[in-house]
């Protein structure tokens, strides 16, 4: 562990190097660690998860890391191997193995991912859900990590435990939700929080506006390409559907590519497309080759491209607080200025507008009755994740805490409802 701190190209945080105590200290406590490790966007939670997992393969244990999109596991499996090549002289005396394993994995590639991990042989397992089928064991699982958690269901998260005795589980995310909140509470999560951004960076300005202002904010878009800048522009379907009277991701770029931004060069990316292709794009836009990436949801986390200033988020009404959140730290990333638009239709502007009152100060009945202007106006105020959460958490309530709903112990659920209260 202090041979991989001391050879980072870079000093941690104070708050990072807390929070690694407080991990420390369950990692060699005699009872399994089961921890929420909660940073804001760009907080440098990864290279923590990194030297925590350190500890576990020093001590002779195998460790996995679970996301839940095929874009982000490859993001997570791209930034660690970065960050071990970087540090050569750790590398020279701690030889590390890790691999990937997604849905996409080629049937040849999975089965000696499969042969090597039994042996032993795989240090760390980067993965999607992929990481708990059957066919997947480990030689001695010790380190599990789950970043944004609140992504997968009670049951997932239990068969990826299963596959070792009593391992140490660090779960990370940047917003907590709600039912996430209330497990801190309750105490089956133990929470570390790193409340210090890297130096240098610069909070991300929030702006909310109506479709009628989409033209400006086009123009806007091509004068920070101009700067030499690049752009998310996100939309919440990939086809336009018949129910939601949404815009379409692949409708957008078309509008986009020939009405909106003509001179730019524009590129699109959804969960619809093979993973090859997701990866050329998103190396692409990496690389600097497109200026504009249109997408879905698909870069909600993970997406680290530090050249990006600019979020335009269509329809945001139809998001919720975490993804909103989430969104936004795909930009800031950087040492310029960044900016997060998010588009609602005129009417909600017209009636947000009217908000004279911090949404965190909101009487209870109206932050119910207008859940989607709330979480709008709270965006526009906050970059606080936590902060994000607690108003989350007044809007939507904690969920079930045991993570089914137990329709045959209502008893429970009342003793529960009134403990919160």
């Amino acid at each position: 562990m202090k041979n991989l701190i001391d050879s980072l190209p870079f000093s941690l945080t104070k708050a990072q190097l807390k929070v690694l105590h407080e991990i420390k200290l369950d990692m060699f406590s005699p009872s399994p660690m089961m921890r929420l490790l909660q940073g804001d966007v760009g907080s440098g939670k990864t290279v923590v998860s990194l030297i925590a997992m350190s500890i576990a393969i020093d001590s002779g244990y195998q460790c996995a890391l679970m996301v839940p999109t095929e874009v982000l596991a490859y993001q997570h499996f791209k930034s660690i191997k970065k960050m071990l090549e970087s540090t050569s002289k750790f590398n020279s005396e701690h030889q590390v193995n890790i691999e990937l394993l997604t849905g996409s994995t080629a049937t040849k590639e999975r089965k000696r991912i499969f042969t090597a991990l039994l042996a032993g042989e795989i240090n760390i397992l980067v993965g999607t859900h992929a990481l708990f089928e059957e066919q997947v064991e480990f030689k001695s699982l010790g380190f599990i990590i789950i970043d944004e958690q609140h992504r997968f269901g009670v049951e997932q998260r239990a068969r990826l435990i299963k596959k070792s005795g009593t391992p140490d589980v660090l779960v990370m995310t940047a917003t907590p939700i709600p039912r996430t909140l209330s497990l801190t509470v309750f105490g089956e999560l133990d929470v570390s929080i790193i409340d210090e951004l890297p130096a240098n960076r610069i909070p991300v300005k929030t702006a909310l506006r109506g479709e009628s202002a989409l033209s400006g904010i086009y123009q806007f878009i091509e004068s920070e390409v101009k700067k030499g800048r690049q752009a998310f522009i996100v939309f919440p379907l990939v086809e336009e559907s018949e129910k939601l009277d949404l815009k379409a991701a692949e409708q957008g770029f078309k509008e986009i590519s020939t009405n909106y931004l003509p001179r730019l060069r524009v590129a699109l990316i959804h969960g619809r497309m093979k993973w090859k292709e997701k990866e050329e794009i998103m190396n692409g836009f990496s690389a600097g080759e497109f200026d504009v990436l249109v997408s879905t949801t698909v870069v909600e986390v993970g997406v680290d491209i530090p050249n990006a200033s600019v979020m335009l988020i269509h329809d945001a009404h139809r998001f919720g607080l975490s993804q909103l959140h989430q969104l936004r730290g795909r930009i800031g990333r950087g040492v310029e200025q960044s900016y997060c638009i998010l588009v609602t239709k005129d009417e909600i502007m017209a009636t947000a507008s009217r908000f004279n009152q911090k949404v965190e100060f909101l009487p209870q009945q109206i932050l119910e009755r207008l859940k989607s202007i709330t979480r709008l106006k709270a965006m526009e105020e906050s970059n606080d994740g936590f902060k994000l959460s607690e108003i989350d958490l007044r809007m939507r309530g904690p969920g079930d805490i045991f993570g089914k709903n137990r329709a045959e112990s209502p008893i429970l659920n009342i003793v529960i409802s009134q403990m919160i209260q």
